[in-house]
């Protein structure tokens, strides 16, 4: 019987094992991507298992222990006992992160089980193509701030590397002491998780794109691929002082990865509701559903 013995916490060193195991089943939801989970370890505590060639997500925050569907092919026996172990040692929502498809699987199953939607935690995922050529009307405003920053400011862009890498930390403190991250708990932990990710920048297969005015860097996009046909765009900072350059740097991410993507994971907006609006504003293809269930809920 499944237990909270057989979890051991995250580590770099487990890249190999997550990367093995999502070549054959690709993560739906960018909260189970290994860059996400290392680099968020801190404020998430992640754990996980593996068994039967599967892996089971563990958190706790808070003192809270919450646990996610296991990633593999499907197990019934193995379901009962994460459920199980939800109830046992789990908080008052204890068994989530659940995606469509998998709420699907499990309904059958299990039918007693109530999920509720987690909006804060859907998942925003766009065409390539519409954030890389931004067309119709349902961009037109985009691109009028697009265009007027253009006008204003002559920029280039260029890959993140090692050599550019000094300078890349330099721009992430100066846009920490803008933000005034140790003053708001969400902003000083992506702090310490882009801190992490930009220090393994390397170790984590991650790429990432930089634009400069005036020959210093004014913003910068961090990103991976997901699965085949999706990337994820973790990070996405810029200046305060140059309006638009939020547009500049999603469309010129976005030109890089249309080459091989066909859609971008632009992540969760954790119910912050101008990071709503900002998401909503560029019209998603789809969104990745997530759902919770509550322990009182939990009935076989």
């Amino acid at each position: 019987m499944l237990s909270l013995d057989d979890f051991k916490r995250i580590a770099l060193e487990d890249k190999p094992v997550f990367d093995k195991h999502y070549a054959k089943y690709p993560p739906v939801h960018s909260d189970n991507l290994f860059t996400t989970m290392i680099s968020w370890m801190e404020y998430s505590n992640y754990h996980y298992a593996v068994v039967d060639e599967n892996i089971i997500i563990m958190t706790e925050l808070d003192n809270k222990i919450r646990l996610r569907p296991p990633s593999g092919k499907q197990n019934v026996d193995l379901l009962k006992q994460v459920l199980t172990l939800a109830v046992r040692e789990g908080s008052e929502e204890p068994f989530g992160v659940v995606d469509t498809k998998m709420k699907e699987w499990i309904s059958k199953e299990f039918p007693r089980l109530k999920f509720f939607e987690h909006r804060d935690y859907f998942d925003y995922v766009y065409l390539a193509s519409d954030l890389a050529n931004l067309p119709g009307t349902n961009y037109a405003k985009i691109r009028n701030r697009l265009n007027k920053f253009k006008k204003n400011y002559e920029y280039t862009t260029e890959l993140i590397s090692e050599e550019n890498m000094d300078e890349v930390d330099e721009f992430l403190k100066r846009w920490c002491l803008w933000k005034d991250c140790e003053s708001d708990i969400v902003l000083e932990n992506e702090r310490k998780a882009i801190v992490y990710s930009m220090a393994h920048f390397f170790d984590l297969g991650l790429s990432g794109l930089v634009i400069r005015i005036n020959g210093n860097i004014e913003a910068l996009a961090v990103y991976e691929k997901m699965n085949p046909d999706t990337a994820v765009v973790h990070y996405e900072k810029g200046s305060p002082y140059f309006d638009g350059i939020y547009k500049a740097i999603n469309m010129e991410t976005a030109k890089i990865l249309q080459k091989d993507f066909m859609f971008i994971n632009r992540e969760e907006d954790m119910g912050i509701p101008g990071l709503r609006q900002a998401k909503l504003s560029y019209r998603p293809h789809h969104m990745v559903e997530v759902f919770h269930v509550k322990k009182e809920d939990i009935a076989f």
